[in-house]
């Protein structure tokens, strides 16, 4: 006769037996629907870069134009009369360029901080 007084729970973990639990659910799931959640993952982890990428890129252009027009304006013979505005038009433009990579990062953080419920959501249902 069994004593059913004090319940106990007893577990014992084994990455084999896990294994061929998530094996055999691969077999039940529905391929398409795990292809479109691995393709809405990516997206979503592209879509986190995209705006910190076109931020970055369009600060170090407009830097690299006004640091280059500068030197331009500054090393011309003919374009003596612009020798200290060059000068100081290629300086400024040191700025946007530095600044690119900053920018990037703060814009990507707060993008990802912005869709990481999402993200989580997605990976634990992938990993399941």
């Amino acid at each position: 006769m069994e004593n059913h007084s004090s319940p106990s729970f007893e577990y014992t973990y084994s990455a084999p037996q896990q294994e061929e639990i998530r094996r055999i659910r691969a077999k039940y799931q529905r391929p398409a629907e795990q292809v479109n959640k691995l393709e809405e993952l990516r997206r979503l982890d592209r879509s986190a870069e995209r705006p910190g990428q076109v931020a970055a890129i369009t600060l170090g252009i407009l830097g690299c134009l006004m640091l280059g027009t500068g030197l331009s304006c500054a090393t011309v013979p003919e374009f003596s009369a612009f020798f200290y505005p060059g000068i100081a038009l290629g300086v400024a433009g040191l700025l946007p360029m530095a600044l690119a990579y900053p920018v990037y990062r703060a814009i990507t953080r707060r993008q990802r901080e912005k869709i990481a419920p999402r993200i989580l959501q997605l990976t634990e249902e992938l990993t399941e």
